[in-house]
């Protein structure tokens, strides 16, 4: 009886000694390994445990590396893990710049992938290239009349210059700034229609790819439309502010005659304020000059006849105007 449960603690701890054993070393993951000629050892698989890496994420690449015949090891893969790059993408992308004869190391290849960009997308540009199509570019002839185009512009990753190279932003912002400056140099917007080929020549003659990430193959425009007539709106809106110009000109001359106006107007009333106070002070000199003897009667008296009289004849004068326009409106 005690033999039995000797046996079976024996058979308890080898479980749990195999258990824990099989949670450190990833046994069918290694048995994959060595059967696909990948030489891994178990003290590798034990420390990927340890470091926190998962080995199926560094040994499924490395088998898929090696069938492929590039020259790796789990060292490798492992330093560019721990660095933050994605392994599976790297190997793709290697496998398939194989394929296609482009020459890229390994270490290129790790520099790519840890810059942000897709590196196994790069290669696939590469071999097959993209096209970019940019947004409506509007620019204006010299005669005043907005083009509006399109433009496709195809492109190849160039893999020298993907660190640190400009993207495709860049490439259309330059075919953007290359469109406006081709029509804006155009006399006519005539010219640009008759020939669109004139914008692709002028662009690439430009080198737009130039610190860029990509190598332009050629740019096509695929529409050009006519858009407003930019001149004509610009030659309205200076006629419209010139006749505001005038009219405000003309409302300053206008309130200038007016101030003039009243200031002759005040200048009469003062005038005749004056002429009235000394109208009143002629009859008061009258009658000094009567109590000191230096009027007489008779000259008051002619006075007075003769300022009859030339209220007659005003009087006369203002009658006999009218009836003079009259006649000579009658013999005409």
């Amino acid at each position: 009886m005690d033999s039995l449960i000797l046996i079976f603690f024996v058979l308890v701890l080898a479980l749990i000694a195999l258990s824990v054993f099989l949670s450190f070393v990833p046994l069918g993951l290694w048995i994959s390994a060595l059967s696909s000629g990948v030489h891994v050892s178990i003290g590798s698989l034990i420390g990927m445990k340890i470091r926190r890496i998962q080995p199926k994420r560094l040994v499924y690449p490395l088998i898929k590396a090696v069938k492929a015949g590039l020259d790796l090891n789990v060292s490798k893969l492992e330093t560019h893990f721990l660095a933050g790059g994605n392994v599976d993408r790297v190997i793709n992308a290697l496998i398939a710049a194989q394929r296609a004869n482009i020459e890229m190391a390994f270490e290129k290849a790790c520099a790519i992938d840890l810059a942000g960009r897709d590196v196994f997308e790069a290669v696939q540009m590469s071999v097959t290239p993209k096209v970019i199509e940019t947004p409506v570019v509007a620019a204006i002839a010299k005669d005043g009349i907005e083009l509006r185009a399109k433009a496709r512009v195809t492109v190849r990753t160039n893999i020298e210059r993907l660190v640190g190279g400009a993207g495709e932003e860049t490439v259309i912002a330059r075919v953007g700034e290359g469109i406006v400056t081709t029509v804006g140099s155009a006399e006519t917007h005539k010219q640009v229609l008759e020939n669109p080929d004139l914008i692709s020549r002028t662009v690439l003659a430009k080198g737009l790819d130039a610190g860029t990430a990509y190598e332009i193959l050629s740019i096509d425009i695929a529409d050009v439309d006519v858009g407003r007539n930019i001149g004509a709106q610009l030659m309205m809106d200076q006629a419209e502010a010139d006749r505001r110009i005038a009219q405000a000109k003309a409302e300053e001359r206008r309130a200038m005659a007016v101030a003039h106006e009243q200031e002759m107007k005040a200048s009469v009333q003062e005038m005749r304020a004056k002429v009235v106070e000394a109208e009143a002070e002629v009859p008061r000199a009258m009658a000094q000059a009567l109590r000191e003897g230096k009027l007489g009667v008779m000259d008051y008296y002619q006075m007075q006849n003769t300022v009859a009289d030339t209220g007659m004849r005003e009087s006369i004068a203002r009658a006999s105007a009218p009836q003079q326009t009259t006649g000579v409106e009658s013999k005409k």
